[in-house]
């Protein structure tokens, strides 16, 4: 009979996720997952097969969240923003392993442009969509990496300057 398994990849990739907040894509190492989940480094290896598919899986599973969590929006612009700019304050250095790194697939991080695309469509058409995707992403970006990188420091309400800038951004492209 088998031993059961001390383990499974979601407790792996949550321990993963934990490990990475603490403390950067340094802090996220093999033995330091396995140490939080209650087993040895190379029990981790008959489910990711190295620190590379760690970062992979993690990044997939924050990309997969971030996913859902805009899907769950009224879909509009706004709405997405908020939502992107939220999970980045909740999953900052996931959000940054995201952005940051080869780690997140094309085909996760394609499940997240979709419906920034769609509300992109609906209000500049489907000939100037991506053109709008792009620009808002970039504002998006930006001013959240700014945010929590302390950025602004000029003083001032940064979540008026962020409605500010969605303000701006909708009449740009209406």
């Amino acid at each position: 009979m088998p031993t059961p398994e001390k383990t499974s990849l979601g407790q792996i990739v949550t321990a993963g996720r934990e490990l990475l907040e603490a403390g950067g894509q340094q802090e996220l190492t093999m033995r330091g997952v396995a140490e939080r989940v209650g087993v040895r480094a190379p029990s981790l290896y008959k489910h990711v097969d190295n620190r590379a598919a760690l970062l992979t899986a993690v990044a997939t599973a924050t990309v997969d969240e971030l996913a859902a969590n805009l899907a769950s929006t009224d879909g509009s612009i706004e709405e997405l923003a908020r939502c992107y700019r939220r999970f980045a304050g909740a999953w900052p250095e996931a959000f940054r392993l995201v952005l940051r790194s080869e780690h997140a697939p094309p085909q996760a991080l394609a499940r997240v442009a979709e419906p920034i695309l769609r509300a992109a469509e609906e209000l500049v058409g489907t000939e100037q969509a991506l053109d709008a995707a792009r620009l808002v992403s970039a504002w998006v970006t930006g001013f959240i990496e700014m945010e929590l990188n302390g950025a602004f420091r000029l003083g001032g309400d940064v979540d008026q300057t962020f409605e500010y800038g969605l303000v701006s951004i909708r009449r740009a492209l209406s």
